[in-house]
Order: structure tokens, then C-alpha cells, then sequence
């Protein structure tokens, strides 16, 4: 059960006697826990990270001082591949914009102008301690559209905003050939889907030099928002999001990066345990998931909970995923959990959560650790996060206490983002 309560004030805080996982330090390098520590947050930002305890009388007055009483305390998890706000819960055909599949190149299309920061699913994101997403559109079309980097709370999306200048969204497999196939329109095979990327990549090339001549020669130039989007692809201003499930679509996958040379992130890659070394060798990180769907179509069906092992055991660095709302986002902790119980290292799980996603994408110098300078997107667990029992009892997103569980009434208290709403009845 749910409780909003007003928008909290951005205070100073420090959480004492509490076990930090800091995840990375600031050089990005793996750093040990620490037992039991402090952790500082001085507007919005991680300011100290540090053993033992803290004088608390040489604080400023307003600071508030948080006793963790030895619970553990992490980064905010990451979803790194997501449908937060566009594909929205509980909502059915009216608040799912995910997929514009009118066109099979929606390359101009933006995950941005289609987020309702209403969807419930941003109130499941903090009580898993999730505290930012990368939102997706499409799946459906051989190019989906822009996605967008958001924290998950607050009241609009652009407060809520990272970055849109991350990916575009690409889906390779039974998706695009199912939805087109039945439209009797192409795509409706495997290779008509490449096709039409291919034929988007060239038209971009094309689109890049008559751009830069127009540009060199001082005369007019009509924009085209798809071939402009897919040109900063080219120029690896964007990375391509690659939504592939089968070993010989991850190849695919592979081979058309490298033919027109962009930066390529593997989305789901449920069989990337087959060619686990081949991924390695070509240096490419995969975001791996949903682990915990059944075998619905043909290209699931032989996932399994162990990929997470094998591709990191590989040396492949792993983000990992709900695809929410296919799992809930919440349960984003559990795939971790499950990964671990097939053989991923524990330490890994977590850096999957954290630091993984939030370097694929160029931002761990924001999020992703508890490093000192980072974004305050702090959660404070009642134990090992990797175990079923424990919770996530409270939440901060850049220092801004958002949520909070009550453990004797069961309930969570989640801040409202618009703040009380006064109704005054005749």
C-alpha cells in the first residue's frame, strides 16, 4: 500500500553506522565495502565516504543525521533497458506508447514526448530501490526512436531528465517481422528488417555529406529529423540499442555495426551464452534481460538463468534488466538475485544494478557508485539487497528523500512530486 506524503525539502544529510557498498570509486575502479562508515550528501551531491563514525557537533545545524543502525546502503539501481511512463501499468491500450508502428523507421520519434511521470510503475521503481531508467520506445519496428535517461520521481518529465542523448532504440528477430508480416508490408522476414536499417544508414550517409557541402558552401539545407538522428548515430554521438534475442540476430546484430561502424549495445541477448566469447572478442557490453519471462515466443526459448554467468565469466561487461512492465521494475533486484543462484558472481550482480549500465551509457560520473561528487540517488537497505528478505526502507533521489518503508504498518511512504492538492468542497 501506497502513502503520498508532501515534497520533501532538499536537505543536507549524513547516514552514520551504516555497511556502504560504494560499488566504484571515483577512477571507475571496484571499491570494497565498507563496514561501517559514513556517507556525506551536501546539495544534492555525494560530498565524504568514509569508515567509522562522525563528529556530530561540528556539523552545520541544518544537516540531518541519519543512523543507519548498520542496514547497508547502495547506489540507486539503474534499469538500464526499460518502458517506464510510455508503456504505462494498469493503464491497457490508452497508456501504452511504446511502439509507433505506422512507419518502420522511427528514427525521428522521441521515448520523451510520450512519458507520463503518473505511471505507477515510478512509485514500483522506488520501493526496488530503483532510482533512474533509461526509457525505450519501440520493439516493434527495425528503429524504435531516441530514448531517454530520467530519474524516476518527480512531477515533470523534463525535471526529471538525465540525458535524451544517449541511444537509439533497434529491434532485430521476431518483432518487427511478426508486426509488418501481418500488415503484408515490408518488413516480414529476418532480412527485410536489416534491409530497411541498412537502406536508413545509407540514406544517413548520403543525408551527412550533402550537409556538410550545404554547410561548406553557405547555402540552404531542408533537416530531416530521421536522417539527423541517425547521423549522430554515425558520428557515435548516439549508441544503437540493439533489441535481440537469437545467436544469429546477435550476430547480425554485430555485423551491421561494423559495417557502418556505430557503437552497438546488445538489448536482451537471451541466447548470448552460445557465442559468449564472440561478443567478448568484439569488445561489445549486453544488457541483458528479462530473465524471469516464460518461454513466450520462439526466440525464448532457450533462455536461461545462467546467461548472466556465462557472458561475464566470458568477459563480457553485463547490464541486466526487467523490460518493465514485461517484469515488474521492482523485482529488477530479484534477476540479479536469481543470476547469482546460477553462478554469477555476487559482486558482478550488483555492479550490473549500479556502475555497468551507467558506463555503457557514459554516465558514471554521475550515478552508478557512491563515489564522492556523484548524484545523491542513495538507498538504504535492511540487509544484503541480494536477499529475498530484505527491503529497500528508504530512498534518495539527488538527496531528496523520496520514499520510505514502515515496517510495523507495512506501508510505503512515497513523496509526492506535485505535492499536497487542497480541495475545497462546497
Amino acid at each position: 500500500m501506497y502513502r503520498s506524503v508532501p515534497v520533501p525539502a532538499a536537505t543536507d544529510f549524513v547516514i552514520t553506522n551504516a555497511r556502504i557498498v560504494p560499488v566504484a570509486d571515483a577512477s571507475g575502479n571496484r571499491a570494497e565495502a565498507i563496514e561501517s562508515g559514513t556517507l556525506t550528501v551536501r546539495d544534492g551531491r555525494i560530498t565524504e565516504v568514509a569508515p567509522g563514525s562522525v563528529d556530530t557537533s561540528s556539523l552545520p545545524t541544518d544537516t540531518e543525521v541519519i543512523d543507519a543502525g548498520g542496514r547497508w546502503v547502495l547506489p540507486g539501481f539503474i534499469e538500464a533497458h526499460g518502458h517506464l511512463g510510455v508503456h504505462e501499468d494498469g493503464e491497457g491500450w490508452s497508456g501504452d506508447d511504446t511502439n509507433e508502428m505506422t512507419d518502420p523507421n522511427g528514427a525521428g520519434l522521441r521515448a520523451l514526448d510520450s512519458i507520463d511521470p503518473a505511471d505507477l510503475g515510478f512509485k514500483d521503481a522506488l520501493r526496488g530501490g530503483v532510482t533512474s531508467a533509461l526509457i525505450k520506445p519501440g520493439s516493434g519496428n527495425p528503429i524504435g526512436g531516441r530514448t531517454a535517461f530520467l530519474k524516476t520521481w518527480g512531477r515533470i518529465v523534463d525535471e526529471m531528465l538525465v540525458t535524451q542523448d544517449l541511444s537509439v532504440k533497434s529491434a532485430l528477430g521476431e518483432n518487427p517481422k511478426r508486426v509488418y508480416g501481418e500488415k503484408k508490408v515490408t518488413p516480414s522476414t529476418r532480412m527485410g528488417t536489416v534491409k530497411i536499417i541498412r537502406d536508413a544508414f545509407v540514406e544517413a550517409r548520403n543525408y551527412r555529406a550533402k550537409r556538410a557541402q550545404a554547410e561548406a558552401e553557405g547555402t540552404p539545407f531542408d533537416r530531416d529529423l530521421v536522417k539527423e538522428t541517425l547521423a549522430d548515430v554515425l558520428d557515435g554521438k548516439l549508441a544503437w540499442d540493439q533489441h535481440c534475442h537469437r545467436a544469429d540476430d546477435i550476430a547480425t546484430a554485430i555485423r551491421l555495426s561494423e559495417e557502418f561502424g556505430y557503437r552497438l549495445v546488445i538489448n536482451h541477448g537471451t541466447e548470448g551464452h552460445k557465442i559468449a566469447d564472440y561478443i567478448a572478442a568484439k569488445g561489445i557490453d549486453v544488457i541483458l534481460g528479462p530473465l524471469m519471462t516464460t518461454r513466450s515466443k520462439v526466440e525464448l526459448r532457450d533462455r536461461t538463468l545462467a546467461t548472466a554467468a556465462s557472458l561475464a565469466e566470458a568477459g563480457v561487461r553485463i547490464a541486466l534488466t526487467t523490460d518493465h512492465p514485461v517484469i515488474p521494475i521492482n523485482f529488477l533486484i530479484h534477476e540479479a538475485s536469481l543470476a547469482v543462484k546460477e553462478g554469477l558472481d555476487p559482486v558482478v550482480a550488483i555492479e550490473a544494478l549500479t556502475i555497468n549500465p551507467a558506463a555503457i551509457f557514459g554516465l558514471d560520473d554521475r550515478l552508478g557508485s557512491l563515489a564522492v561528487g556523484r548524484d545523491a540517488d542513495i538507498v538504504i537497505w535492511s540487509g544484503d539487497p541480494l536477499d529475498l528478505n530484505s527491503r529497500a526502507e528508504t530512498v534518495f533521489v539527488s538527496g531528496r528523500r523520496v520514499f520510505d518503508f514502515d515496517a510495523a504498518s507495512g506501508t510505503a511512504h512515497i513523496a509526492d512530486p506535485l505535492g499536497p492538492t487542497l480541495i475545497s468542497e462546497p
